[in-house]
């Protein structure tokens, strides 16, 4: 006798038709169906045996329903996103959901590399700098008036350079001017000028030591410079000039600040020693 094929389900014979295996175990067509068979999202239909069973997340299509929500246009081997259970050509969903550069306002495609700063997004190829207008990539940048500039362009226009050596600074104000510390030095004799008294003529800073030698005018009495910076108190006379301390008799070294005084040639002399001239 001839050994029986039959479908393992049904148990009818399976001799001269065709038939499915499954673990091992044949069944008719219409049983592999009824049983097995995905069901299309598009038509609600089986996805019967001599049909193409195209497969997303576990979710199943006819060959023929798998297409767009959108526009319809068959998505069998073309690129597709999916949004909310939907899915959509990459056209449809561009239009729909892709975020527009902020320079070309052009769509971002999906799977096109993007930058994204602030909730705006920009081509990678358009976030540029706004004045050397290279691409910024993944580089730091520095935002200003709704502009984004590389590091390098943006201490060139914008940040503080050193009166002195032009290189970006921060420390010394002088004059509404920047300094660096190691750059803001008298004019003479180059030594700091940071943290020190010092005082400027026609522009230029000098210490008080240089100030005096080069400019103040010497005391008549000891010689020696009257800076006048600080509150320093000195006498005027005919041109000649005394540090209040030095302001004295010649002959009886009395103070003569706030007295009447005489002179004799280039001396001066209080009332009592003067008496005799």
């Amino acid at each position: 006798m001839t050994e029986r094929f039959d479908c393992h389900h049904c148990e009818k014979s399976l001799f001269g038709k065709k038939y499915i295996l499954r673990e091992e175990s044949p069944y008719c067509v219409a049983c592999f169906e009824a049983l097995y068979a995905s069901t299309c999202e598009e038509c609600g239909k089986p996805i019967g045996c001599d049909c193409k069973d195209l497969s997303y997340k576990d979710r199943h299509w006819h060959e023929a329903c798998f297409h767009c929500s959108r526009c319809k246009s068959s998505l069998v081997d073309k690129p597709f996103a999916a949004k909310e259970d939907q899915l959509l050509c990459t056209d449809c969903y561009s239009h729909e959901y892709s975020s527009k550069c902020q320079e070309c306002k052009k769509t971002i495609m999906p799977g096109t590399r993007k930058m994204e700063y602030k909730d705006s997004s920009w081509h990678e190829t358009c976030f540029t700098c706004h004045r050397c207008q290279q691409p910024i990539g993944t580089k730091s940048f520095i935002p200003k008036d709704n502009q984004n500039f590389c590091v390098p362009c943006y201490e060139k226009q914008y940040a503080l350079q050193c009166v002195q050596c032009k290189k970006t600074t921060g420390g010394v104000t002088y004059r509404e001017q920047p300094w660096h510390r190691e750059c803001f030095v008298c004019t003479a004799c180059k030594k700091p000028l940071s943290g020190q008294r010092f005082t400027s003529r026609d522009e230029f800073a000098y210490c008080l030591s240089c100030f005096c030698d080069l400019y103040a005018k010497k005391c008549a009495g000891c010689t020696n410079p009257i800076s006048g910076l600080g509150g320093t108190k000195y006498i005027s006379f005919e041109e000649r000039q005394w540090h209040n301390d030095c302001f004295n008799c010649k002959k009886c070294s009395l103070s003569l600040v706030g007295r009447g005084f005489l002179t004799e040639r280039d001396d001066i002399l209080c009332p009592d020693c003067g008496k005799d001239i």
